[in-house]
């Protein structure tokens, strides 16, 4: 039996410089800190108006990219050669199935929904309505998607980018998949413009991980009891996706949040400089 500190623990730390969120019912900042804190489920069809996209290419794009396309315009303010991160676990999954039902019928596919089916689309458009020729990837990873994704992005700025727009939306599955569901799905769009921690006293995310298996050993063995406990609580089934609890932890500078995904322990950790905290309290009064 290996003791704790021969576990592999791998892990990455980054500084949010803005972010944004939107979903049906939930535009403003404010709106958001206080779904955050108790998380009711989020409902309606609205989509968001995409402004700052010329309208050919909005027109083009469906409710869950117009959604990733608002969150990723808020977030980057004009900001150019950015490199990008979109994060979506079922993506257009809703226009692949209208596709498919298609072909079933015999009727002829359209080249247009069928480019824009593809997981990177929403990128895609971005980049040409943005004239942006920055990189741009399109991840899919399951339930623990959004932590690839921030493995992606800080892969990049250990490549020497100086930020990295990290875009994480999700819609409603469709009902001919409804018996795979294992959360409750709902629509929303979240970016964080990720940068290196180099300043002192920025707040900062910390995210690691390492086997679940290992991980239940070491606490098992008595070293820590507490994160026995926290293991057995995060087993339970999340009623909402994982896009959704991260973006709460994150509104809610929770200090950690531990999720076990496909036999890995991830664990995140918000560090807040304590400092800016005490200025924007004195501010506040």
């Amino acid at each position: 039996m290996k003791m704790s500190r021969d576990r592999a623990i791998n892990g990455v730390q980054f500084s949010i410089a803005a972010h944004a969120a939107w979903a049906p019912g939930l535009e403003t900042d404010a709106e958001w800190r206080e779904w955050a804190q108790r998380c009711p489920l989020i409902q309606g069809d609205t989509e968001p108006p995409v402004l700052s996209m010329p309208a050919m290419l909005r027109r083009r794009a469906g409710s869950v990219g117009r959604m990733a396309l608002e969150v990723a315009y808020l977030c980057l303010q004009g900001r150019s050669d950015v490199a990008t991160v979109f994060c979506s676990r079922h993506g257009e999954c809703a226009r692949s199935v209208e596709l498919l039902q298609d072909l079933v019928r015999e009727v002829p596919l359209s080249p247009t929904s069928f480019s824009l089916s593809v997981h990177n689309a929403t990128a895609g458009l971005l980049s040409i309505a943005r004239h942006d020729q920055a990189s741009h990837s399109a991840l899919s990873a399951g339930n623990s998607g959004v932590e690839h994704a921030v493995i992606e992005a800080c892969g990049l700025l250990a490549d020497g980018a100086p930020e990295v727009l990290l875009v994480v939306y999700d819609g409603l599955l469709p009902d001919e998949f409804g018996e795979f569901k294992d959360c409750e799905d709902q629509p929303f769009a979240w970016a964080w413009l990720i940068q290196p921690t180099v300043q002192r006293g920025a707040d900062t995310i910390f995210l690691t991980w390492e086997s679940a298996a290992s991980h239940s050993l070491s606490t098992h063995s008595g070293s820590n009891a507490e994160n026995t406990d926290i293991t057995k609580l995060v087993m339970a089934k999340v009623p909402q996706p994982a896009g959704l609890d991260i973006l709460a932890f994150q509104l809610r500078q929770d200090h950690e949040l531990i999720r076990l995904v496909d036999n890995r322990r991830w664990s995140w950790r918000y560090s807040v400089d304590q400092e800016q905290r005490r200025i924007a309290m004195v501010t506040s009064e």
